[in-house]
């Protein structure tokens, strides 16, 4: 469980600063996250087109959830994408699914590595979660590399499990679990 932050959240990873999504984001997320090859890559809750409408819903359940779970990636002042995670519930209620993605112009940089390093350093300090796991596309190579900078382990692979845009993937399962001792 998250416990409330009682301070307003920002961290500063060095490329990026993580923070809540707020108001005046729309008109950025949409400029970065309206491109197809962000979006092949991500779940289908997530759409394409990425229009004002989807943006202003975002940022309006982002920003009301408390304690926050999703973060804009600020880089310039500018919001260029988002990381988040998805807690589990009854016997995973100890472990959370993260996601991220960042606008194609940006790519190549390690900001996400950096950003996600930090998320979990964070999540580990402000909640009582045991393990943090994500399941990019096993072909996606560029996310499979920032989860093992950012201390995740490649745990297996799920054969077959995801369809995107009529294509089946397999998944790789990759996690970083709470450091152990005082």
């Amino acid at each position: 469980m998250l416990r409330p932050v009682t301070t307003p959240f920002r961290i500063d990873c060095g490329p990026c600063v993580l923070r809540p999504w707020r108001r005046g984001d729309e008109a950025s997320l949409v400029h970065h996250a309206n491109d197809r090859e962000v979006w092949k890559n991500l779940r289908d809750r997530f759409p394409h087109p990425y229009t004002a409408q989807d943006a202003a819903g975002w940022v309006g359940y982002a920003g009301a959830v408390s304690p926050p779970r999703d973060f804009a990636i600020e880089v310039a002042g500018e919001a260029v994408g988002s990381m988040g995670m998805i807690p589990g519930t009854d016997i995973e209620r100890h472990s959370a699914e993260v996601g991220y993605w960042l606008g194609r112009s940006l790519w190549g940089r390690g900001i996400v590595s950096a950003g996600l390093d930090a998320f979990c350093a964070w999540t580990f300090a402000n909640t009582d979660l045991l393990r943090l796991f994500a399941l990019p596309f096993a072909d996606n190579a560029a996310s499979c590399r920032v989860l093992e900078k950012a201390g995740f382990q490649r745990e297996g692979v799920l054969r077959r499990s995801a369809v995107k845009d009529g294509v089946v993937h397999d998944q790789a399962l990759y996690a970083r679990l709470r450091p152990s001792g005082p």
